[in-house]
Formats: C-alpha cells, structure tokens, sequence
C-alpha cells in the first residue's frame, strides 16, 4: 500500500508540477507578449504610444500621481514633459517641465490645445484618462523642430498659400542642408508644389494617409510635420528622413507569429520532458524484464547482474536515486529470488527424499507380499501336506501380514487427509486433561509395555474444539514413538498446561535423543520409509500423521532434543476461552 500512495503521488505531484510550470511559461510568455506588443506600439506611435502606455499603467491614489521612475527617466530621455490636470484645470503632477509651463489651464486653452496641438512653442499630445470617477486630463509636450522650422518657412516664403516662386531656391537650399523635402498640397490632396531632394516620387495624398503617418510615424520612412493655411486651403507637408522604420503590419499577424514560436517553444519543452521520462522510467522497466527472463532459466540466484549492480546501488551499498521509486520492487524481487531458489533447493530435496520414500515404500509392501506369496504357494501345491498347527501358523501370518499392509496404506490416506483443517462438524468441545489421561492411562495399564508412565494435569478442565479420535491417535503417536526408539525401563512424563498461546501436552522422555538431522526432519513423512522386519506394529509415519493432527486443530508442534538427553514434544492447541474472545473482538469490530 506505501508503495501504492508513492508512486499515485509521484506521478501525481509531476504531473501537477509540470502542469504548473507550463503554466507559468506561458503567463510568463504572454507578459513578454504583452511587452513586446506594447513596445512595438510604443515605437510606431511614439510619441502618442508613450502617452497611451502612461496612462495605462499609472496609477492614481488620494489626487495623487503614482508615475513609475522609468517613465520619468523616458521622457526626460525624449526631451519631452508631462502634466495631469485635474477637472478643474489644476495640474496635480509634472514631470520635467519647463518654467514657461503654466500650472493650471482655463476652458479656452485647454480647447485650443485640443484643436492646434500647440501650446506656444511646444508640440502637445494628450490623452483621457477615464478609470476614475473624476477624468484626469494627460498632457505631453515636446520641442518638435520640423514642426518650427515648418511654420518658419510658411511666416517667410508662402504667398497664396503657396511657397513663393521668388524664395524656391533659398527654401531648397534650407531643405537640402536638412536633409527633407516639402509637399503643398491643395483641398483634394493633389501635390501643387514639390521642393526638395525625392519631392517628386509623389502625385497625391490619400484622405487618410497624412492622419495615419501622424498617428503611427514608426511605420514610415519620413517623419512630417503638418501646418495647414484655413484661408487658402492649402496645406504643408515637411518630410525628415527617421532614423529606424518598422515594418508597417497588422497586429493579429504580429500575435499569430508570437503565438507560433511558443507553441514551438512549448512543443520543445513537452518533448524533452516526455524523452527524460521514458529513458527515467524505461531503465528499471528493463531491468525488471531482464530479471523475469534470469528466473524464468531458473536462475534464481542471480537477481541483478555486476553490470546492473552498478546501474542500481552505488558504492556504499544505497540506491541509485533514479532507482528509489522501486524500493520496495526491487527488495521484494530480492526476497522472492531468496524464496525461489530456497524452494527450488526444498524441491530437490523432496525429490531425493520421495525416491527414498518410495524405495522403502517398495521394499515395506514387498517383505509381507513375498511372505503371503510364498504361503499361498505352498498351500496351493500341496494343502494335504500340512497339519492343523502349521495351517494355523501360516494364516495368522498371512492375516498380520495384511494386517500390516492394510495399516500402511491407512496411514498413508490419513497423511494426505489431514493436509487440510477438520471441517467444524468434526469438533466437539473436550477436556483436554480428561482426555489425555485416558490415553496415558492406557498405557500405563499396558502389562506388555516395558516402559514407566507418569502424568501431571490440572484439576480444572481446560477446554478445547477438537476432534476425539484424531488427538487419541496424537497421544498414541507420541507415546508409541517414546517407547518404541528408547531402551527398555525409559520414563516417559506426560503434562497438559494451560499456556498464554493456548493449551499445551508436554511430552518428554529421559532416553537417547536425537541428532540434528534427526530433528530437523522428524516430521518429514518422505524422510525414511519404514522397515517391517524391525517392528510389525506401525507403519513409521507415526510423527507426520502427529504433525498433521496438530496442524489440523490449528496448533502447531515444537521439538526439543539432544543425544543422550532425551527429547521433549510440545503441541500447543487453541483454548476455547482465547477463540471465544477472539470471535467476540471480530464480532465487535464487524458490528
């Protein structure tokens, strides 16, 4: 489950940190946009752009003009001043301005400003501002010398409207030093005079073009200045080369190329973050497939390769960080590579013991078959040959050798019965004392038994779900064993105790013991098969069918033994009264 939550919040919080980084990449583009735009503007409508983006971002608190130092530092740059005029006329900020500046503006000046665009020898530009319940009034003004130099010319050389033919030379020559040429045009546009370096390229004028080359200057080679005569009708119009033109097009075009390069942007971004998490999460991806195809070869105690050795862990021992994800993945591979080869080492065991088995299998069923084949044949050829004593002789041995056969093969279906639980119908509630000292007792009575008995209980019963016949047979098994592999005169102790895990039958004896390998497989019903000619009273599989009673009464069996020590076999099954509270807590919680 902690593997679960990492990784939902790993790819989680990257998604959502990616998410949040294009999202800021784009707002960040989108500002840049918005600059970028606004400086072009500024640029092709200087000075009216500077103005508009004044006024855009100047804020005004309490009758106060908050204007940014790097407008200030611009339009002492451009030469140029401002003043914001309040619905009274009063100016409430100025910037730059010159002494001869006045400080407030009645109604007539304000609208002869308006329609001449002249305030005495400065070039005005203004702008509403409308944000705000009052409108505040932006005033721009800047020394304009072609703007001069035009209404010179006109003051000195115009007759009629027209530049007088008499001062064409010396205007040429003021034009030529300048660098500009001048156009007068006359009601409907047609160019009337031309006088100047390039002044004869041009025909007319649209109705318009001489607005739009004021309202956006940036966008065309000359730079004019415009002074028109109301009497005549004619109007100058002086052209002074700029010193950079911008190309002249539609602002949607301008977008959709900004918009291009940051989808080309953004698609660059997406494709190097998509090939970083391939080649990140490809890696562990190949190494899990290169593992999957070492265990399925069977190579289960190689997990990681030396080479991928150094790819996953560094030298101290530790992950890799490109490889921390996995942990658990990777510790688990490990743990399942343990578990594999141990099951394939516990595997060719059995094998070896299941041969083993079977060998002694053959060799248990073979001795009592040959016997009762061998007197099977002997009555079969000659019946009249033998006495009443010798006929009896041969049946019994013909019956306990059956008898033997017919007991192997009991134990042998028993063992594979008890692989699962008794099924609950099978139990009745028992006293486990009372029980337990019926068997011992048996054996105590046992005249044929060579062997001291002795039993310690307690006076209270100590209850158990259990199934009679299956724990008699427990007792007879552990019993039977203590006596049959020990010397004659072995005393054998037998205790029911009530424990914390439960309820315990301790049984013990003071004989031989046992040697390791004995111990460890004990309880191995593969370990030996059994040898008729040793005893005819069991079939050898006496400590596994003990095993499997026990695991059946969901208990378990521990072992204690040493040679010359003697052994001790506990089995511990599960008291009522720890079941009982245990169903009642499940009930509880359930509920």
């Amino acid at each position: 489950m902690r593997l679960r939550r990492r990784l939902a919040f790993h790819f989680t919080y990257q998604l959502i940190a990616f998410s949040a980084f294009m999202f800021c990449f784009l707002i960040v583009l989108l500002f840049f946009l918005i600059k970028h735009i606004s400086d072009e503007e500024m640029r092709r409508n200087f000075p009216t752009g500077v103005l508009n983006s004044i006024v855009t971002e100047t804020v005004t608190e309490n009758g106060k003009v908050l204007l940014d130092d790097h407008w200030k530092q611009l339009l002492q740059d451009k030469e140029m001043w401002l003043q914001v005029v309040d619905m009274k006329g009063n100016v409430i900020h100025a910037t730059n301005t010159a002494p001869d500046v006045p400080s407030e503006y009645s109604v007539s000046s304000l609208l002869e400003i308006k329609e001449k665009r002249r305030l005495g020898e400065y070039t005005m530009d203004w702008q509403m501002d409308l944000t705000y319940k009052d409108p505040l009034l932006y005033l721009a003004g800047r020394i304009d010398e072609s703007s001069d130099h035009l209404r010179e010319w006109y003051a000195r050389y115009q007759a009629g409207g027209r530049v007088d033919p008499a001062y064409a030379a010396e205007l040429k020559h003021d034009l030529v030093s300048l660098g500009g040429y001048l156009h007068v045009i006359d009601r409907d546009g047609q160019i009337v005079q031309a006088i100047g370096k390039e002044s004869e390229y041009k025909a007319s004028y649209h109705p318009l073009e001489i607005i739009t080359m004021q309202e956006q200057p940036g966008t065309y080679s000359t730079h004019i200045a415009v002074y028109r005569d109301p009497a005549t009708g004619s109007t100058w119009v002086y052209h002074t080369p700029q010193d950079e033109t911008l190309e002249k097009q539609p602002i949607m075009n301008e977008l959709i190329r900004v918009a291009l390069w940051t989808l080309l942007c953004v698609l660059i971004l997406s494709l190097a973050v998509a090939i970083w998490h391939g080649y990140r999460y490809s890696r562990p991806l190949l190494l899990f497939t290169g593992w999957f195809e070492r265990m399925g070869s069977g190579a289960y105690e190689e997990v990681l390769t030396p080479k991928d050795r150094k790819r996953v862990f560094r030298k101290n021992g530790k992950l890799r960080m490109r490889f921390k994800l996995y942990k658990e993945v990777i510790h688990s591979f490990y743990r399942m590579a343990e578990k594999l080869a141990e099951t394939e080492r516990e595997r060719e065991r059995l094998d070896r013991n299941r041969e083993e088995w079977m060998s002694g299998i053959s060799h248990d069923l073979r001795t009592p078959l040959s016997s009762i084949q061998g007197y099977g044949y002997m009555l079969e050829n000659a019946p009249q040959d033998w006495s009443q004593e010798e006929l009896r002789e041969m049946g019994t041995v013909i019956r306990e050798k059956g008898d033997y056969m017919l007991e192997l093969i009991d134990d042998f279906s028993l063992v594979f019965r008890l692989k699962s639980e008794i099924r609950p119908q099978e139990l009745a509630r028992l006293d486990l004392n009372e029980l337990v000292r019926r068997c011992v007792l048996k054996y105590v009575n046992d005249v044929t038994l060579d062997a001291n008995f002795s039993y310690i209980g307690g006076e209270e019963p100590l209850l158990i779900d259990g199934n009679a016949k299956w724990l008699k047979r427990l007792m007879d098994n552990l019993l039977t064993n203590a006596v049959k592999h020990n010397p004659e005169g072995v005393h054998v102790e037998v205790r029911v105790e009530r424990r914390p895990g439960g309820a315990a039958i301790v049984v013990a004896d003071q004989g031989v013991g046992m040697d390791e390998e004995t111990r460890r497989n004990l309880f191995e019903r593969y370990y030996r098969g059994t040898n008729t000619e040793e005893s005819m009273d069991g079939s050898g599989l006496g400590m596994s069918i003990a095993k499997a009673i026990v695991e059946a009464h969901r208990g378990r069996v521990g072992l204690w033994s040493e040679v010359g020590c003697g052994t001790t076999i506990t089995v511990l099954l599960p008291e009522v009264s720890v079941q009982g509270d245990a169903d009642c807590t499940a009930h509880g919680k359930d509920d």
